[in-house]
Order: structure tokens, then C-alpha cells, then sequence
């Protein structure tokens, strides 16, 4: 295979965001084939020497964040508004080229950009850059503007229609599941490759080493305590009352406790004091451990350790994840991965996708019941039918959602982009 300059395109590329951590994958996927990969987002944690930092391309960066809360609240655009979102445009637009002729990117690869309307000026950059050069592209989408009640009432629906996502000859589009792709295709009439979210299930995870054996003494958690692992951030689509009402039911016969692993972000901190707040008011004991949790190991500067959410895992005896909307499902893949039982909303997408491929998990339509509650407690309690469970999830992964199905999936775009005789 020829080899190829790959450029990522996003926001932030850094971190354990669901986009950073898919990011990574292709990228992994992206040198088993050959190629080399290259990163310009606001946020960076990727190799200095294959890295552009942009930081007006993050929705955090003031400028940005000023201009985004004159969209999303009125169905009126002052001029000023236009102007200053065309200024910002014009000056990423120019960071955009450079990165492309600094690295002589030959593919490039908007990660969320030109799906959800964070950052408008850079949205864009973006497409603008596309028409202007028709460089090959794929777009990489995970979450869309109708998907997020937030972004309903706005002023810029003309750059919506134009750039979320936009329609060019030269872009390949790419969504996570199969609503989406019919949204898409119903929506703006533009077809996309349905290239699911995915783990390394050829390559088992290491488990408990020396450096992650005292998680539990770290977090103040006893050996014959139950520890309920919540692996998401702390934001209202997550649905974590109901990890803390499971965890409720379970305390007097288990002595279960619950540990988030991920702040709020970027969506702010009042969804974080309800779910406090409701922990207290039930008597949970629920630990919120970002402090500890990071995407590489290292310390805090006062003596204790900082883990990754791999070394958590291991000590885990049940995962949460109930959730009321989800892209995909990255912490559903990670706990069939590390062959934990799991307990789940049935959201639109797990009903849609996920749940027909025949997984064996506690499964919630909505609201805890009884049987959802036995279901967990005989996870919790039968050895033999837990492991028949958690194996039999890890081999339907592997078949559907291993980083070989994105592999085959890749070199299909690359040889429409390239012909067969390049690829």
C-alpha cells in the first residue's frame, strides 16, 4: 500500500473524550496499513513534531465561546455577529492550509467538525478549505446538530445546512451507527459509511500488573466491597441517578459502592450537584475520582498516584452505563473488552445496533425494575454465569467491532479515493 499522510482535524485530540480515544484507533489503524498520521486540533497531546496547534479551533477558546452564545438562543443574526464569525473563519482557514502544506497532507479527516456546530467559524474553515482544494476527506462523524436539543433554536441554519455536513464531491461521510445514516441520507439527501466504534479485542487488555494493584486501597475500597464502576463523564445524558438508585439496592447485600471516573467537561457543573446531591439524599456512597484518572499514568504532585481507566477495570465487578443518548457506546465496548458484566439503559442506539447482535447484559428500559435488579445480583453472585456472559459479549465484539472490520473498512475509502492500483 502506498503510503499516505493522514490529517486529523478536531477540536481537541487529547484526553479520553469518546472523539480523542476513536481518534487514536484509526490513527493506530491508519500505521497498520502504512500510512502516517498528522493532528491540528485547539488541543493537543499527540507528537510535537506531527502536530499543529490551532487554538481558536477549541470551543473553549474565548473568542469562540463568545461568538457560539450569539447562535444558539435566538432565531436572529445581528450583522456583527456575521462579521465576526467570517473574521475567525478567514483566520482558521489560514491555519488550515498550513497544516495541509506543512505535513503535505494527503487525506484529511474532520473528527465531529462538520457534525456538531461547537465552534461555527471553524465548521467553516473547514468546508471552505475542502471546495477550495478537493482534498480527499472523511468525515468522521459522531454526534449531529439534531441530535442535541441545544442547538435547536439558532440563528445560523443557512451555515447548518451548508457545513453540518456539507455536500462535496470530494468528502467520503462516515457515521457510527444506523440511525444516523438514515437521518443523514433523510436530512441532506448524502450517503455514508456506517463504520462503528471499536476496541482491540485480538489483543486482550493486560489486566491487574504492579502498578495498578492497589487501586482499591487507593480509592478507599475494601477487597469484599462491591465496586461499581461508572466510566463516563458527569453529564445529564449519562443517566447516572440510576447507577446510583442500582447501587442503593444493592449496598445492604453487597456493600456496593460507586466510583465516576470523568469530571463534568465541558456542560458545565450543576448536573454534577444534582447527582451529589441525590447520592446523599439516598445514602450511596458514590467517589468521584477525576483527580486520579487520566489518559496516561504519572503522579499528583502530592503522593498519589495518577491511574488510567485501564487500570481500573480490572478491580471493577460490574459496570454502569445507563445512559439516555449515546453517539455510540464507547464504555459499552470497553466493558465487554475487559469481560465486565454491565448493566444498560436500552438507548436508541443500543436498541437500534447494539442490543440485535445478542449481548448478555442487565438491560433497563428506562427505569430499574425487580428483574433488572436480579439479573445484576445473579452477575454479581454466580461465578459460572457471569464468566459464560462476559465471554460470549467478548467474542460477538470481536467480530463485529475489532479494529480488523475498521481496518477493511479504511482501505475500502482509500481505494475509492486513490483507485485500486495506488491502494
Amino acid at each position: 500500500m502506498k503510503r499516505r499522510n493522514i490529517g486529523f482535524i478536531s477540536f481537541r485530540i487529547a484526553g479520553t473524550d469518546g472523539v480523542s480515544l476513536e481518534i487514536d484507533k484509526w490513527a493506530t489503524v491508519f500505521e497498520r496499513m502504512g500510512h502516517d498520521n498528522y493532528y491540528c486540533a485547539g488541543e493537543l497531546d499527540t507528537p510535537e513534531e506531527r502536530s499543529l496547534l490551532l487554538p481558536k479551533a477549541h470551543f473553549t477558546h474565548p473568542e469562540v465561546e463568545e461568538i457560539q452564545q450569539d447562535l444558539f438562543h435566538t432565531d436572529v443574526r445581528p450583522r456583527a455577529v456575521t462579521s465576526r464569525i467570517h473574521e475567525l473563519r478567514d483566520e482558521l482557514k489560514r491555519g488550515i492550509y498550513e497544516f495541509i502544506e506543512r505535513f503535505s497532507i494527503d487525506v484529511l479527516v474532520p473528527e465531529n467538525t462538520l457534525a456538531i456546530p461547537l465552534n461555527i467559524p471553524f465548521g467553516l474553515a473547514i468546508s471552505e478549505v475542502i471546495a477550495e482544494t478537493r482534498i480527499p476527506t472523511i468525515g468522521h462523524h459522531h454526534d449531529f446538530t439534531w441530535e442535541r436539543k441545544r442547538f435547536m433554536l439558532n440563528c445560523v441554519s443557512d451555515y447548518l445546512r451548508n457545513a453540518y455536513p456539507p455536500r462535496l464531491h470530494s468528502i467520503t461521510h462516515v457515521v457510527i451507527n444506523g440511525t444516523a445514516r438514515n437521518q443523514l441520507a433523510l436530512r441532506s439527501g448524502a450517503n455514508a459509511a456506517l463504520i462503528p466504534n471499536v476496541m482491540d479485542y485480538d489483543h486482550p487488555p493486560s489486566g491487574v500488573d504492579s502498578y495498578n494493584a492497589d487501586v482499591r486501597e487507593a480509592l478507599g475500597i475494601g477487597p469484599d466491597d462491591t465496586l461499581v464502576l461508572q466510566p463516563t463523564r458527569v453529564i445529564q445524558r449519562k443517566g447516572i441517578e440510576h447507577a446510583i438508585e442500582l447501587v442503593r439496592r444493592l449496598e445492604k447485600q453487597d456493600n456496593a459502592i460507586l466510583v465516576i471516573s470523568h469530571a463534568s467537561g465541558d456542560e458545565g457543573f450543576s448536573y454534577e450537584g444534582r447527582v451529589r446531591s441525590y447520592a446523599e439524599l439516598l445514602g450511596v456512597r458514590a467517589l468521584f475520582v477525576e483527580e486520579i484518572i487520566s489518559d496516561r499514568r504519572g503522579d499528583c504532585g502530592d503522593g498519589r498516584k495518577i491511574y488510567t481507566l485501564d487500570d481500573v477495570y480490572p478491580h471493577a465487578d460490574l459496570i454502569t452505563y445507563p445512559s439516555l443518548v449515546e453517539g455510540f457506546g464507547n464504555a459499552f465496548l470497553e466493558a465487554v473488552y475487559h469481560r465486565k458484566p454491565i448493566f444498560v439503559n436500552n438507548y436508541p442506539v443500543f436498541a437500534y445496533d447494539i442490543r440485535p447482535r445478542g449481548f448478555q447484559v442487565a438491560l433497563m428500559e428506562q427505569f430499574i425494575t425487580n428483574d433488572v435488579v436480579e439479573e445484576v445480583e445473579r452477575f454479581l453472585h454466580d461465578d459460572d454465569y457471569r464468566r459464560q456472559a462476559v465471554d460470549h459479549n467478548y467474542a460477538i465484539a470481536r467480530a463485529h467491532y475489532s479494529y480488523r472490520g475498521l481496518q477493511l473498512n479504511l482501505e475500502h475509502i482509500m481505494m475509492e479515493f486513490f483507485g485500486i492500483d495506488e491502494v
